[in-house]
């Protein structure tokens, strides 16, 4: 049986993403295990410009590369030394993106096994402050020569590879490198212990970056498979990697079902407003229906946008959606459409150039448009949503009062409730919107049996 190689690689590059930087150096040192028994180092024209930025942390500039060759000119030379090993780097899914990048162009595929040392130093020495290549170098007294530079970095990451080869008395270097490893597709911040204590239960979880705040927030139906799908695949997108450089830690929350994880994630992104959700961010509502009397006594229903300083009679996702609800309402209660405002265009009152005879009576008027807000609001419906919980002797609750969600919770299968109101002593309080709504009323129909009205309540 082949003895087990591994290639310890560094590299410099243009950017911090491979879709849309090149590699600027590469040191390859290959390790048998003992010692060191190979070794190849090159700078690489990127064929574009060297950032300021870049010059400044490695030293490299559009001149130094000038003469260098192309990276398809060293593709063979790189695949060759690669093949057949474990690719080794601090960091490795950075270093292992561009690589496998800029072969995949250069018209080779290749993948390998991948032992990430800042991952493996975190299992094996464990207490340290910081595992940044230059923090560890400092501390377990590594020479660190032409730092940011790929050859300085390599050999102080071989230096780094052997002493934890020494000190891996459990195995757990050998457990890292099998293809299955979860380990090994973790972002590089994150302890692996975050991960290994989520469940496989419905759920919603909760990514921190270094300062402790949340920069994502998502819902699972199982929390561990969810949690595992953002770190699999091999997308090289700057988002994606930017994104995993920040998970520094996890949490999560057991929800009963789904649809709770559901709520519970588009309240908490409503209230955090992490920096990589974007998706239900934009299911605001951005349109009410508003009542106002005029100088001349007449009411007016009104469609407009939504404000902080105006309360709405309702909220709307659409600008359609709220000029067919007031129009429904203006055919239904026979309200004179010159009442009816569908958009800011128009005049904020009608002023008739013709006789004033020939406008309804005001007080009929008036109680027309009562009587519609009436029926509007006296249409929303007051029910729970009633589920499996957490543990087989709990019950989840979704409570929806006068058509908007209210709150949610978990209640003992013992306890008995007979009258609505008393299932807010057992609920957490949380403000609806129309997506929540949505949501609600969308599963309230797929599955009515679950639906239970203050008329039909628990007995």
């Amino acid at each position: 049986m082949k003895k087990l190689e591994y290639a310890i690689v560094d590299i410099e590059t243009t950017g911090g993403n491979a879709s849309g930087s090149r590699i600027t150096e590469i040191a390859i040192i290959i390790h048998d295990g003992k010692n060191v028994i190979d070794r190849f180092e090159t700078l690489v024209n990127p064929e574009k410009e060297i950032p300021i930025s870049i010059f400044a942390l490695t030293g490299i500039n559009n001149e130094m590369v000038a003469n260098a060759p192309i990276f398809d000119d060293i593709a063979e030379k790189v695949l060759e030394m690669l093949t057949d090993r474990v690719f080794v780097a601090h960091n490795v899914n950075f270093d292992y993106s561009f690589v496998r990048h800029q072969l995949e162009q250069a018209g080779f595929k290749w993948t390998a096994r991948k032992l990430c040392t800042v991952r493996a130093a975190r299992k094996i020495r464990p207490g340290f402050s910081s595992y940044s290549l230059g923090n560890l170098c400092n501390s377990l007294d590594i020479n660190l020569e032409n730092r940011h530079r790929a050859g300085g970095d390599a050999d102080a990451t071989a230096i780094l590879f052997s002493r934890l080869l020494e000190w891996d008395y459990e195995g757990e270097i050998e457990k890292m490198i099998k293809k299955t490893a979860q380990d090994q597709r973790l972002p590089p911040n994150l302890p692996p212990d975050d991960f290994n204590q989520l469940p496989e239960k419905p759920g919603v979880y909760y990514f921190y970056n270094q300062m402790k705040k949340v920069i994502y927030v998502g819902k699972a139906i199982n929390l561990k498979k969810r949690v595992a799908s953002h770190f699999s695949g091999h997308k090289i997108n700057p988002q994606r990697q930017n994104f995993l450089r920040d998970i520094y830690s996890i949490s999560f929350e057991v929800c009963g079902n789904e649809l709770m994880a559901l709520l519970l994630e588009c309240t908490e992104i409503k209230t955090l407003w992490p920096t990589y959700n974007r998706a239900l961010k934009r299911f605001e509502a951005k349109y009410g229906l508003y009542q106002y009397e005029a100088r001349s006594g007449y009411k007016y229903l009104a469609v407009g946008k939504l404000s902080k300083f105006q309360v709405c009679i309702h909220e709307f996702n659409s600008l359609y959606d709220a000029i067919n609800i007031l129009r429904n309402l203006a055919e239904q209660f026979e309200i004179d459409q010159r009442f009816c405002k569908y958009s800011k265009q128009e005049e904020a009152e009608f002023f008739p150039n013709q006789d004033i005879k020939i406008l309804p009576d005001v007080t009929i008027h008036n109680d027309q448009v009562e009587n519609a807000i009436e029926f509007l609001l006296s249409n929303r419906p007051t029910f729970a949503i009633i589920d499996k919980g957490r543990s087989a002797d709990e019950r989840s609750f979704i409570w929806v009062e006068n058509g908007h969600f209210y709150g949610m919770g978990y209640i003992a299968s013992d306890i008995t409730i007979t009258e609505p109101s008393a299932i807010k002593d057992y609920i957490t309080p949380y403000k609806s919107n129309q997506y929540i709504t949505h949501l609600i009323y969308a599963y309230a129909e797929k599955y009515p049996r679950k639906v239970f009205f203050s008329k039909h309540f628990l007995k």
